[in-house]
């Protein structure tokens, strides 16, 4: 399995949802599925067929994350010290060339990245368009409204 960048915060949001999962969903089911057993008859239990998917769904979960901890490679933005250039975990402030507005975002993983919060995927055009480049460079990419340019105003570590 090939290794998933992924900044220390996500990483850390991925041991604690592991860690919920394992601390109190799991038991949580487990107790639901001895209830729903106590009932009786399985056949026509709903409560039963109910807790069954919802094991299946945290077990499955509880696998997935397991995988991608073992495949992550955590990389810490502030450790960083790639001389100013736009890498995996930078944070990069871009001014709109049409516009004239200013966004700040930083580069993630998959599994952290959220558009609202400011966290671009590492596999988004916008983000794979500002890798490498420095301030005062211009990223341009194909958005779904048409050609995008963006220059980089400032790129940090943090």
């Amino acid at each position: 399995m090939a290794t998933l960048p992924i900044t220390k915060r996500g990483a850390e949001a991925l041991k604690a949802e592991l860690h919920r999962l394992k601390t109190i969903e799991r038991p949580t089911v487990i107790n639901a599925i001895s209830e729903a057993r106590a009932q009786g008859d399985l056949s026509e239990n709903a409560e039963y067929d109910a807790a069954k998917d919802k094991q299946a769904f945290v077990e499955g979960r509880i696998q997935e994350l397991e995988g991608k901890l073992s495949a992550a490679q955590i990389i810490d933005p502030a450790a960083l010290d790639a001389g100013g250039r736009v890498v995996f975990g930078a944070t990069v402030e871009l001014e709109d060339e049409n516009s004239g507005d200013k966004v700040t975002y930083q580069i993630v993983g998959e599994d952290e990245a959220d558009i609202k919060l400011g966290r671009l995927n590492i596999n988004s055009p916008i983000a794979r368009a500002l890798i490498s480049k420095e301030e005062g460079d211009v990223a341009e990419f194909q958005a779904p409204g048409g050609l995008r340019r963006y220059e980089v105003v400032s790129v940090s570590y943090i």
